[in-house]
């Protein structure tokens, strides 16, 4: 039977802080740049560069100067958030972080190198802007996934509220039966080969009267794909679509268009009026959910918090 020494909580602190600076050292840095470990959280240090750092991101993205107190107490949080996250399994992996960061990168429509020279420039390390990008998605996926009943916002709460704001909570709208089809033109073919293809389709638009012969027609076809029917409504279809659809008598095709995938149309099943939330009602029911989430993300985090093992410098 093997034996387990229980050292003091001390001893494993000591420890862990000789770890870091080490790692410090060994990465070429001379002693006066070593750092100092400022907290530790369950075993794992925060160093005052992790300080430093967190303080110049936070001042990028906020232009505001977060006292030291808010900054440490932030990464204690992520710290502890991201432990409870490995204990249900919620553990991405680097390059899920990775793909975190050139999302980040694209909506600011750069690229994930000249994010990381950006940040670079004001002197916070790229791993630093990941690590909070991982504390908040391991947190995300924890709390909903753990708190996905509770965090459901019912309809009559929101039709309520919508009723005394004043607003109306239904439009009227079309739902519609969809099937796209596409007729392959392989990249890099000439300008000839696509009108062809479009000329083809064109021909095959005149004859098709119904859905059922779209099947028929485009599932034996060479080069030609009918996928499955879809069913939108006219708040989850493009503006230009949605005019087609409505000019488009049933069972016929909309007009090819000529798309990366080859020349593309969409077989319109059917068209029948319904009712649709308002953009109002969207906007409370979105409200009243981010209203639950950070209440219950608030209680849990404090939860976990007084069950940690925070030690300070």
């Amino acid at each position: 039977m093997t034996t387990i020494t229980l050292l003091p909580r001390r001893f494993w602190s000591l420890i862990a802080g000789g770890a870091v600076a080490l790692a410090v050292l060994a990465g070429g840095a001379s002693p006066l740049q070593a750092q100092s470990v400022a907290v530790m959280v369950n075993g794992e240090p925060i160093t005052t560069l992790d300080i430093e750092q967190r303080t110049k991101l936070n001042f990028l993205t906020t232009r505001k100067q977060m006292p030291r107190k808010e900054v440490i107490e932030e990464l204690i949080d992520e710290k502890v958030k991201i432990k409870e996250a490995k204990r249900f399994g919620v553990d991405p992996s680097a390059s899920d972080i990775d793909q975190a960061f050139a999302g980040m990168s694209q909506r600011m429509r750069i690229t994930p190198e000249q994010l990381t020279k950006s940040l670079e420039s004001q002197g916070v390390r790229p791993e630093t802007l990941k690590a909070r990008l991982k504390a908040e998605m391991v947190w995300g996926s924890l709390v909903r996934g753990r708190f996905k009943e509770s965090l459901q916002v019912g309809e009559k709460d929101v039709a309520d509220a919508a009723q005394q704001s004043g607003e109306p909570t239904q439009a009227d709208a079309f739902e519609y039966r969809l099937q796209p089809i596409v007729l392959i033109v392989p990249r890099g073919s000439a300008p000839s080969a696509i009108d062809l293809r479009r000329k083809e389709a064109e021909s095959l638009r005149e004859r098709v009267q119904s859905c059922e012969q779209a099947n028929s027609y485009f599932k034996s076809m060479q080069n030609a794909a009918i996928r499955g029917i879809v069913t939108k409504t006219s708040a989850d279809i493009p503006g230009p679509l949605r005019e087609l659809l409505d000019k488009t008598p049933i069972g016929r095709l909309t007009p090819p268009e000529i798309t990366k995938q080859g020349v593309e149309m969409v077989a319109l099943c059917d068209r029948k009026p319904t009712k649709i939330d308002t953009p109002k009602k969207r906007e409370i029911r979105e409200k009243m959910y981010t209203q639950k989430y950070e209440a219950k993300s608030k209680a849990y985090l404090a939860d976990i918090r007084k069950a940690a093992m925070i030690e300070y410098r």
